[in-house]
């Protein structure tokens, strides 16, 4: 199969709006996408190359691409970020570059989907000195046969800035769709694998294959989430059989074991282990059974004392020096689930049995101990749990139903949260202002954007104030290489950069898209254990300013 077949079904995609036009083109596609390609293809139509949890990555930023560019067409590099900035889009700013290249092609390929998988899979194995010369070769060599249009789609594929509105939900339709498998089959069982590409090919071998399919180690789960309650009272109005835990500012992690081998993945499903060193090393103990994934939170401590969240944030991002940093903030891990043991799932089975099991299966050490919980439907107790956990520093309690199952990336009523803040949203940077004066090497102003039922992100507000130098300093940062396109001191950016957001109220407001504004909003923190597509949604906000009628 060539390349170009793909690209065919890339422009049908962005010609439509329409879910179920979409759903179609890719139900048609995948129907006579060969079954040796058909999981690298299904990945591609997705927007990425290779899941997060497989620990493969391209390792292609912007910079080096627009090397590669500039170095097979002979324009400058200047001159082709202008292209993208005046397209407000990579692909296409790439895309006018190869039509205008000024050097002989000298290299004859077709660019089949065999021979893509086998570049890409060559260009993620390189790492470390030298690399950079390698994937250069390699790219300069894919780019030379691609033709502009083909051009454009590699460039959004590598960068991971697809935008062909071939979300998750409507790929998993079509899958359905062609295969004759009602939808909550194949939903079930993605949520199992998180493997889109291997959802496709094990349906299109029929129901009774699809359904063997289940929790495995070494490939992540999606957190089952929590929702906010308003308070402990309205909490126990949906919790049929009441347990607490305490709610632990830290970074929220899985754990996989399998004999020797032990992974640990983020949130966002991304292989953590190497960040972890002292925790790695404690769970080698600690972890009993021979094949086992559970789950928990892992806390910063700063002088004895519980660190905030983006100390957590520093380990996980850090990839030198970590034995020396790992001495400065020291981690201790608090396990609350267990979602398989000895390769049986446990996800269906009620949190009581998988808590149980869970406390079987660990020595509890310094480092890796139990969260702390309590069994009670009295709500002074409960009161009395809340109040010690805000006293020894934590961000509040959990509130979960004790015969509730376990529902992969869910966000329900089993599972409750009750915090001392006021209500945050996790939003989206996608514009910001370079500042003025004492602030001109900041991008500041920053325009918020939550997410609608389609993917698309709108604007509910901006904050300019109360981040820290230091918090100014870290987004400015990450940002820059997400600038799509600059006028004047105004920019637009790639929706990727997570922060978590307080305010005061939500209102309705004809200033923004999204028909909301955020009063006195204020950022919090980044949350770089969240990816665009975790943070918060209209429907989320619709809620908020629904309650806040009733309060006031």
């Amino acid at each position: 199969m060539l390349y170009k077949e793909l690209v065919e079904v890339y422009e049908k995609l962005t010609s439509t709006s329409s879910k179920l036009e979409k759903r179609d083109i890719l139900s048609d596609f995948f129907l006579v996408v060969p079954d040796d390609v058909l999981p690298f293809v299904t990945g591609l139509l997705a927007g990425y190359v290779f899941p997060k949890w497989t620990e493969k990555e391209l390792g292609i930023g912007p910079k080096l691409l627009l090397k590669v560019i500039s170095k097979i067409t002979g324009i400058a590099e200047e001159k082709i970020e202008e292209y993208v900035y005046s397209s407000g889009d990579f692909g296409e700013g790439i895309e006018k570059a190869i039509e205008q290249k000024k050097q002989q092609t000298f290299f004859d390929i077709k660019i089949d989907i065999i021979y893509l998988m086998d570049l890409f899979e060559k260009v993620s194995a390189y790492g470390g000195k030298g690399s950079q010369d390698k994937k250069i070769k390699y790219l300069s060599e894919l780019f030379s046969a691609a033709s502009p249009v083909e051009a454009r789609y590699l460039s959004r594929t590598i960068l991971e800035q697809m935008r062909t509105g071939a979300a998750e939900g409507i790929i998993l339709d079509a899958i359905s769709k062609f295969s004759e498998i009602p939808r909550k089959e194949v939903e079930k069982a993605y949520l199992l694998t998180n493997d889109l590409g291997l959802i496709a090919l094990y349906s299109k071998k029929g129901a009774d294959e699809l359904s063997k399919l289940t929790v495995t180690v070494g490939r992540p789960l999606k957190p089952m989430l929590a929702q906010i309650a308003g308070s402990i009272e309205s909490a126990l109005k949906d919790i049929e059989e009441p347990e607490m835990e305490v709610k632990y500012d830290g970074a929220r992690i899985q754990v996989h074991k399998s004999g020797a081998k032990i992974k640990i993945f983020s949130r966002r499903l991304e292989n953590i282990t190497e960040a972890l060193p002292e925790v790695l090393s404690e769970l080698e103990i600690t972890l009993i059974p021979e094949t086992i994934i559970c789950e928990g939170e892992v806390v910063a401590y700063k002088d004895g004392k519980i660190a905030p969240f983006q100390y957590v944030l520093r380990r996980l991002r850090r990839k030198y020096q970590i034995s020396e940093i790992s001495e400065k903030i020291p981690l201790k891990l608090f396990l609350f689930d267990c979602l398989l043991i000895e390769n049986k799932s446990l996800i269906d089975s009620p949190l009581k049995e998988r808590r149980n099991i869970l406390i079987s299966s660990i020595k509890e050490s310094e480092i890796v101990k139990m969260a702390e919980n309590k069994i009670s439907k009295d709500p002074s107790e409960i009161k009395e749990f809340y109040n010690k956990s805000i006293a020894e520093g934590h961000e509040g309690i959990m509130i979960k139903d004790y015969l509730s199952q376990y529902q992969p990336g869910a966000r329900g009523k089993k599972w409750l949260k009750v915090k001392r803040t006021l209500e945050t949203l996790d939003l989206v940077i996608i514009g910001a202002e370079w500042g003025e004066g004492r602030r001109k090497k900041w991008l500041s102003s920053l325009l918020l954007g939550i997410r609608d039922d389609e993917g698309k992100f709108l604007p509910i507000g901006k904050v300019a104030t109360g981040l820290s130098d230091d918090l100014f300093t870290e987004i400015t940062e990450q940002l820059t290489p997400l600038i799509l396109e600059e006028k004047g001191k105004t920019v637009t950016l790639v929706p990727k950069i997570v922060v978590e957001v307080l305010y005061d109220e939500i209102q309705h407001s004809p200033k923004y898209e999204s028909g909301f504004a955020l009063r006195f909003p204020r950022v919090l923190r980044v949350r770089d254990d969240k990816d665009a597509y975790d943070s918060d949604t209209i429907s989320r906000a619709y809620e908020i300013y629904e309650s806040q009628e009733k309060t006031f």
